[in-house]
């Protein structure tokens, strides 16, 4: 295998300062090289899967859990607490900080990535910018703004502003600190700039702690092609081809492959050469990523993005096709050794192409989900590897990225390794939670994808998914006897200890118990003389009407059918690669929706303002009682790095019911809309 070395641990002990599929994913190597692993975590991921799997596990601060994996000073107390001799810090957090790299090695410990330089300037997208173009790597047009407090914000606003009417529109308004597409802002007119500046520097703000923003031409239809490279402390610098990161929605990755359909072998090779140029010019240690922007029509002419300074949420993609593992190429490099792999031995076999899985609603504009996670069961074939932040228990809240899984696959040509990969997806079961797996089927299936002829706006342009309104009958009868029977019949493969199958009596709605009675009442089995009679229970699917099914007496007898019951009551089934999820109804419930349906007259708009998610109030922008049009903004929420805003669906009167800073849950009341002025006897009185 390429890069193999000596069987020493290059550490007896490294410490994992960061949290999900990518701590479990380095804690992998560790155990593999046989080295001890130690863990951090917040309050809220006390009971998480890295927490069980590290060797070592220390606390580091209560809520807001997501601030806890930035407080370097209590990673590098735990660090010494546990003997760590090296920090890794995965991607995210502290993993681009000079700050913390600088604080590592003023303790003695060694920071598994590139040097101080390295980070300052690359992790600075405007000096970075201007530092590869002096080296000959070509740039994007575009302006900055001085750094942060050379001047308040509306003049760094009106230089931008400025700068923006000489660069001509579209134009594309980024952070300068971090990555992953946070806080960028696609800006196709003057009158929208003064809003996406707004909207970038309070997300980069709360992401970076730096509000510095830069503007670059938007180019069209472009595709986002990167380039991993790997650096020793003596000179090397090699790179492993390219990957292609062009489906994105909202700047955010959602399907990564090595190698690019779009680069062919000579321009691999100008493109490696940019990357590695980019990486000496800052004396680059380790692992990173260079990316680029390339034309479609023009494959050789390509411009450099930004280099990101740590491994890449991708990176598995291009393990798959090359044999090399990068963490511990990374910790190799770190503990001073000289990469045993030169340019040429780097071969690029076969393809590979990973889906990242997301917790979140595309029928609901890919509104980030929480919840816990009823059941999970990771796909499993030739070809396949699934790098997970999940285990059947654990919760997924507002505090994180929503991204929880990626489903990678490899084939011996793109056709059969996104073949496999669609195939793993139709296996993956994923109960209790919204994702996207339906919607990466439906990716994976347009036509241009399949042939390679992608753009980084391809996926908005798709049409959005259908909400699922209703459910095959198959599908329906399993969620009834689930409800009805609890688990399926053993025979068939459903063993009631399963966690796929679990059931309570006890939480049914339709089962209540009387512990006196008989238990001839606990059966349920609807006996009547003559024999048996089936139950029926009413079953909706999403905002469909709830229906009446039949409980099959005797379960269903499919084991290719799997189904649970989540914490809400709701029933969960899997069929056929295709999930949904089922509400059951009681003759209450259902009673009260249709008289609510009475009030309302037949068309008119909801008068209410539901958060669209879960997550916190960061701006309102109306004042109780103003008079407002259908679609202005009322509110804005922010989950999961990322900012929704909650628009009225009705003009009138608005009557708040939150206030900036509140946490707010999924569909909770935001405002009432009236469409008067309200009189004595209709004001609700703010927030009553």
């Amino acid at each position: 295998m390429p890069g193999s070395h000596s069987r020493t641990p290059p550490f007896h002990t490294v410490l994992v300062a960061n949290r999900g599929e990518i701590a479990r994913r380095v804690i992998r190597t560790l155990r593999r090289l046989g080295i001890r692993s130690v863990a951090v975590y917040s309050e809220a991921d006390a009971g998480a899967a890295h927490v069980r799997e590290a060797d070592v596990a220390v606390p580091i601060g209560p809520a807001p859990a997501a601030a806890s994996y930035l407080r370097g000073d209590a990673i590098i107390a735990a660090a010494l607490e546990t003997g760590a001799q090296a920090v890794h810090p995965g991607y995210g957090f502290v993993s681009e900080s000079a700050e913390f790299a600088r604080a590592c090695a003023a303790a003695g410990l060694v920071f598994v990535g590139p040097g101080t330089h390295a980070l300052e300037v690359m992790g600075d997208k405007i000096r970075a910018k201007a530092h590869v173009a002096a080296f000959g790597v070509p740039t994007i047009p575009g302006a900055a703004e001085p750094a942060t407090g050379v001047a308040a914000t509306a003049d760094r606003d009106a230089e931008l502003v400025a700068a923006a009417a000489a660069l001509g529109y579209p134009l594309l308004v980024k952070p300068s600190a971090g990555g992953g597409g946070k806080g960028m802002q696609e800006v196709h007119s003057a009158g929208q700039l003064p809003a996406a500046l707004r909207a970038a520097r309070r997300i980069a703000a709360a992401a970076f702690g730096d509000d510095t923003l830069l503007l670059e031409r938007l180019i069209a239809r472009p595709r986002h092609i990167e380039v991993q490279v790997l650096a020793d402390a003596y000179g090397a610098v090699i790179h492993l081809g390219e990957r292609e990161c062009t489906l994105q929605r909202r700047h955010q990755k959602v399907i990564e492959e090595a190698p690019s359909p779009l680069i062919d072998p000579a321009t691999r090779a100008r493109l490696g050469d940019a990357a590695c140029a980019a990486a000496r010019s800052v004396g680059y240690l380790g692992a990173g990523t260079v990316e680029f922007l390339v034309a479609a029509h023009a494959p050789g002419e390509f411009a450099f993005i930004e280099m990101n300074t740590r491994l890449q949420v991708e990176h598995a993609v291009t393990e798959l096709v090359t044999g090399i593992d990068l963490v511990e190429q990374q910790l190799r490099i770190a503990a001073g050794e000289a990469l045993a792999i030169t340019q040429d031995q780097v071969r690029l076999e076969g393809h590979a192409v990973e889906a990242r899985v997301y917790a979140e609603s595309p029928e609901r504009g890919f509104l980030p989900a929480t919840g816990r996670v009823r059941s999970w069961r990771a796909p499993r074939g030739a070809g396949l590897r699934v790098d997970a932040a999940i285990r059947a228990g654990d919760e997924i809240t507002a505090h994180y990225d929503p991204m929880i899984a990626k489903v990678i696959a490899h084939g011996a040509d793109r056709a059969q390794a996104i073949d496999r990969l669609d195939a793993a997806l139709a296996d993956t079961v994923l109960f209790g939670v919204d994702t996207n797996l339906r919607f990466l089927r439906a990716l994976l299936a347009v036509p241009d994808v399949r042939a390679g002829a992608v753009d980084t706006g391809l996926i908005a342009r798709m049409p959005a998914l259908p909400a699922r309104t209703s459910a095959p009958a198959d599908v329906l009868a399993a969620a009834a006897a689930l409800l009805v029977h609890g688990p399926a019949n053993p025979a068939a493969g459903n063993d009631a200890a399963s966690p796929l199958y679990p059931f309570n009596d006890a939480a049914s709605p339709l089962c209540r118990r009387d512990d006196a009675a008989s238990p001839l009442w606990h059966l349920g089995d609807g006996w009547r003389i003559g024999g048996a009679q089936p139950r029926t229970v009413l079953l909706s699917v999403g905002e469909g009407e709830p229906v009446a099914v039949s409980a099959p007496p005797g379960g269903v007898a499919d084991a290719s059918i799997t189904c649970a019951r989540a914490d809400d009551g709701h029933i969960w089934v899997h069929a056929r690669g295709e999930t949904y999820e089922l509400r059951p109804w009681g003759r209450r419930e259902l009673l009260e929706r249709q008289l609510a349906n009475l009030e309302r007259p037949a068309g008119s708009p909801n008068p209410e303002v539901r958060a669209p998610m879960p997550g916190t109030v960061v701006a309102i922008a109306i004042a109780d009682g103003d008079e407002v049009m259908a679609g202005t903004v009322i509110a804005t929420i922010e989950a999961m790095k990322m900012e929704h805003p909650a628009t009225a669906m009705a003009a009138g009167t608005v009557r708040l019911q939150v206030a900036p800073g509140e946490r707010v849950s999924r569909d909770q009341l935001l405002a009432r809309v009236h469409p008067a002025a309200p009189d004595a006897s209709g004001d609700e009185g703010g927030r009553g």
